[in-house]
Parts: structure tokens; sequence; C-alpha cells
């Protein structure tokens, strides 16, 4: 049986959002990354071979958020007027969370979940040399909000 996949409209597209008023809108995204006691213990006291890990994933994490639209195809480019991410050391691995918000016609979800897992990415790739068993668990949206302005 051979499997073919049609789009009905023949083409992908971008959702047209020029008829929708601007508002303020907000997102707040998590996950986690699971690592062993030995790898906590050496972010905690910063002797990771790359650097301070926690504000490295941080930081990527902001970029990640930024840069949404150029990894998903058809999501609009935003101006994001804040992005904030959070990595917090726990006893099994390191939380990740991150706030974004904008004055657009789209939502903020796409960039608020991009930024957890480029967090998480980055976490992964700067400890992977001490700790082959990392998993990256949980990523979901915890809110998503539009207020008029």
């Amino acid at each position: 049986m051979k499997l073919t996949h049609t789009n009905d409209q023949g083409k992908a597209n971008m959702v047209d959002v020029s008829d929708k008023p601007p508002m303020l809108r907000e997102a707040i995204a998590e996950g986690f990354i699971k690592m062993g006691t030995d790898t906590i213990k050496l972010i905690k006291e910063n002797q990771m071979k790359k650097g301070d890990v926690l504000t490295i994933s941080e930081i990527a994490g902001i970029q990640g958020a930024k840069k949404t639209s150029e990894l998903i195809p058809l999501c609009h480019p935003l101006q994001l007027t804040k992005v904030t991410v959070k990595s917090s050391l726990q006893e099994d691995g390191v939380h990740v969370t991150c706030q974004t918000k904008c004055i657009g016609e789209t939502g903020v979800e796409m960039e608020a979940l991009t930024g957890v897992q480029v967090a998480l990415l980055t976490l992964y790739d700067m400890c992977k040399a001490v700790d082959k068993y990392m998993e990256i668990q949980n990523v979901h949206l915890i809110e998503k909000t539009k207020k008029a302005i």
C-alpha cells in the first residue's frame, strides 16, 4: 500500500493576521532535563569545561526565542518586547522556564516553547561529555494570555 500526502490547498500558507487588532500577548513555557548527580555537582561547582552552564543556557534560550520564525517555517516574525529564561538546578536535573511578551496580532507561545527547547539543548550540549544519559522531558506551555491595549 502506497501512502501519499496531499495538501487540500496544494500549498502551505502562513495564517493571515492582518485583520486582527494588536494586543498585549504573553506566554510561559517550561521543560526539564534529567541529569546524573555527578553532572549536577559539576554544574553547581561551575566546573564544566564549556563554562557557566546555567547562564549560557539562559542566553541561548533568549536567542532561540528571538529566532523562532527563522526555525519554524510558517511562524510569524514577532517584535518581542520581553524574553526571560530561567534555568534552575534541581536535585535530579535542570528546570527551565521561558516567558515571552509582545504587542502584536498573533501569540508568542511558539517563542516561549522554542526558548525552553534551545536552553535545554544547550544544557545537553554543554554536559554531554560527562553525562551520556541525560533526558529532555515535559516541555509544555504553561500559560498564554492576550489583553486589549
